[in-house]
């Protein structure tokens, strides 16, 4: 029972599901865990699966069941939530800073092996003071600057400065460099994506070379995301793909040339019809409060529907004459942008055959802190 929907029942069909509700094919998204952990078979790195996508726990542990070697999260509180779930090695890719968010990190590390990037020689001295206090030990990533024009030191010499002061500091260990292509992950093309992806990855693979001529050894090598796990993954050098996005899909990745023919989407929005006031117009009961719309407005995957907007609480539909629905008819409606959409909600159905085999709380759900 779903304390979101407590009339929902394992074992109903999932038209029976109130709505707006997340499904998860399940056949479909097995056979993409399958998919990406055969691909990891074949090259060196390995996968680190990132839980931003998911932030859900059960799905977090059946990855690490198909070869994962750790998890991949963008938040502490992601972090939290996994780690409380049973998860240890865990990488948050992305900078804590402030008084409040460090202590929590650091009692993170007292009972797992979670690993947290820095970019920044200040944030490193609090990172130590704290962890020399607990007496803990807190793995670290420095994250490279690799063309995103996000977070990052420079490559070369400022990454190698930033290292060497890691090294001296107590209560740190320095595991090696990250980098995020993540301007060229949703590149449709799959020549132009292999080219700047290309680009992106020598940029820190160039910066491992010169640390390690400088003396430094750098052990992990992290980086990649679902649209460049296996141009990305395919370079020696690299140590760990933190692709996320692959379980789920959608409409944005369905058209990325060499991924979307791979990964089916797993994940849509069951939805149902609260208005036809005309022929060639469908009102449902999902808007922006239960579909994100960043990468582009959500479409139905019923032949003749076009989604026209979404409101609040509402999501237009252009019709063709011919279709055949009626208020309290339910339909899906596959995400533009799995991760931002999955924020938006607390529990999946997961079904098979079109009956609901299990509901999944999304734990890690607004964790933004």
């Amino acid at each position: 029972m779903s304390e979101a929907h407590p009339d929902v029942f394992i074992g109903i069909p999932k038209e029976e599901i109130d709505t707006p509700a997340l499904l998860i094919d399940l056949d479909v998204f097995e056979a993409n865990i399958r998919t990406m952990a055969d691909f990891f078979k074949t090259v060196n790195a390995e996968l680190r699966p990132h839980a931003k996508t998911h932030k859900t726990p059960i799905i977090a542990h059946k990855q690490l069941e198909a070869g994962a070697i750790g998890i991949t999260c963008a938040k502490l509180g992601e972090a939290e939530a996994l780690v409380h779930a049973g998860i240890r090695d865990v990488l948050i890719a992305n900078q804590v800073v402030g008084t409040q968010k460090i202590a929590r990190l650091i009692n993170l590390a007292k009972n797992s092996e979670i690993m947290v990037a820095v970019d920044d020689a200040d944030n490193v001295d609090q990172l130590s003071a704290a962890a020399e206090a607990k007496g803990a030990t807190l793995r670290v990533l420095v994250e490279v600057s690799t063309g995103m024009g996000r977070c990052g030191t420079m490559p070369g010499e400022p990454t190698l400065t930033l290292a060497r002061k890691i090294l001296k500091s107590k209560g740190l260990k320095f595991e090696g460099l990250m980098g995020y292509e993540g301007h060229t992950v949703a590149r449709p093309d799959l020549i132009e994506r292999k080219i700047e992806t290309g680009k992106a990855v020598q940029l820190l693979i160039d910066t491992k070379d010169f640390l390690e001529e400088n003396g430094v050894a750098v052990g992990i090598m992290s980086g990649g995301g679902t649209g460049t796990h296996a141009i990305t993954g395919s370079y020696p050098e690299m140590t760990e793909i933190q692709a996320g996005s692959y379980v789920f899909m959608d409409s944005t990745y369905h058209n990325v040339e060499g991924v979307g023919d791979r990964f089916p989407c797993s994940l849509t929005l069951l939805t149902t019809v609260v208005s036809r006031p005309e022929s060639t117009r469908v009102i449902v009961d999902a808007g922006m409060k239960v579909l994100s719309k960043e990468f582009g407005i959500p479409q139905p995957l019923t032949d003749g529907l076009e989604m026209r907007g979404l409101s609040e609480e509402h999501g237009t539909m252009d019709a063709e004459p011919s279709v055949d629905l009626k208020p309290g008819d339910k339909l899906e409606i596959l995400p533009s942008h799995c991760c931002t959409t999955v924020n938006l909600h607390d529990c999946y159905y997961g079904v098979r055959d079109g009956i609901v085999e299990s509901i999944w709380e999304i734990a890690a759900r607004g964790k933004s802190q």
